[in-house]
């Protein structure tokens, strides 16, 4: 377990992106965020590329469709969800 922090965003689509705004003061480049539910729908927006990689469960990720395949975006199952869980010391959700 590494001592960093696993963000989940699970905001609504309107305020995912007050969300974002927050994580870019706290977020250390050992975190990592999951954007879960609506919040996926900002994927694209350049504020959230600059955290580089972002993790969207593979059920979330439906909602862009198939064409939508973003290069700091990496699609997990919920296998992959439980194993990042156990890896970060934090765990906090953004709603």
């Amino acid at each position: 377990m590494s001592n960093s922090t696993l963000y989940l965003v699970q905001a609504s689509y309107a305020n995912t992106l007050q969300h974002i705004q927050q994580l870019a003061s706290l977020i250390n480049p050992e975190d990592a965020i999951i954007l879960m539910g609506e919040a996926v729908l900002n994927i694209a927006d350049e504020r959230i590329q600059q955290f580089g990689t972002c993790y969207v469960l593979e059920n979330d990720a439906e909602i862009l469709g198939k064409t939508m395949n973003y290069s700091h975006m990496k699609v997990i199952d919920y296998a992959a969800f439980a194993d990042l869980c156990l890896r970060f010391k934090r765990c906090i959700s953004l709603k």
